[in-house]
């Protein structure tokens, strides 16, 4: 599901890419102004994104859909380090594969230059603009992960909030290095390319620049237990992370408070999770630090 999800990614960026920016695309003529265009390419990405975390796929892996988000949640403790190692290398062969899809769909207006397979490489400001870019923007997402999604009342729209930023980045940052934030979205597109101009920035600047925001967080929020590693967290769904059994049959009210007790019952930062260790778990656990009430726990769902 993760290899999946980030290969529809790469096949929506290649097709909306060359829409607007291959020279004989209509779209691209119509359209001169080249901001407004990357623009346009930022909107059709965070909706993608938006539309990836809250399908059924995405709410069953977490939708994490980038090796640095995955990192961030292992340095937390979140993640078992095989799970990790897994979604990881989903994630790397998913790219990949979503790249190759749309080179054979698409063909010469695929690899054109003014398109090149979505590269990310940094631009004219650059090496050090492009690390400092990538590193500030996956700094902010992160962060902003962290603190939606441990706040119930805010959780159900993390996919939306993370659509907006990727959007934004895009439309503001692309110039500088590209956009990736994503060490598996930058090796899908130089692989077949053959381009791998700076591709250290693209795994550095994103991993370190979510870790910074793991520590930020943990400074502003001392104390308290962080919740499930998803992004999109449904009662519908059962959890590998925190042993959140799901509610098969669709009864989402029936199940809202089994669901934030165990989403919010997850371990400590300094406490590595095992997951054979990891049991289904159907009953809330009176020692979860939040239960809300039933007001909550509908806005939430």
């Amino acid at each position: 599901m993760e290899a999946a999800c980030l290969g529809i990614f790469m096949i929506s960026a290649g097709v909306f890419t060359a829409l607007l920016e291959y020279p004989n695309s209509a779209v691209h003529q119509a359209i001169a102004s080249s901001d407004l265009r990357r623009a346009l390419i930022g909107i059709a990405m965070g909706l993608t994104a938006m539309g990836l975390i809250n399908s059924p796929w995405g709410r069953q892996s977490g939708a994490h859909m980038n090796p640095a988000v995955t990192l961030a949640f292992l340095r937390l403790g979140n993640v078992p380090k095989w799970d990790a190692t897994f979604y990881i290398g989903a994630q790397f062969v998913g790219g990949l594969l979503g790249v190759l899809i749309t080179k054979a769909a698409l063909g010469i207006t695929f690899t054109d230059p003014a398109v090149n397979y979505v590269i990310t490489v940094p631009g004219d400001a650059g090496v050090v603009a492009a690390f400092v870019g990538e590193a500030f923007i996956a700094c902010c997402l992160m962060l902003m992960i962290l603190i939606v999604t441990n706040i119930p009342k805010l959780a159900r729209w993390t996919g939306i909030l993370v659509g907006m930023l990727i959007a934004m980045a895009i439309t503001l940052e692309a110039p500088y290095s590209g956009m990736s934030i994503n060490p598996a979205r930058t090796v899908a597109s130089a692989f077949p390319s053959g381009v791998w101009t700076a591709v250290w920035i693209y795994f550095i600047a994103p991993i370190g620049g979510m870790w910074v925001a793991v520590e930020l967080f943990r400074a502003l929020r001392k104390g308290i237990q962080v919740a499930c590693p998803k992004l999109n967290h449904h009662p519908s769904r059962r959890c590998i992370f925190c042993g959140f059994a799901g509610n098969q049959q669709g009864n989402v009210r029936g199940t809202a408070a089994k669901f934030i007790s165990v989403v919010l019952r997850t371990p400590r930062a300094s406490q590595p999770v095992e997951s054979s260790k990891i049991q289904p778990s159907t009953e809330p656990d009176e020692s979860c630090h939040s239960k809300g009430s039933d007001a909550d726990e509908e806005r939430y769902l």
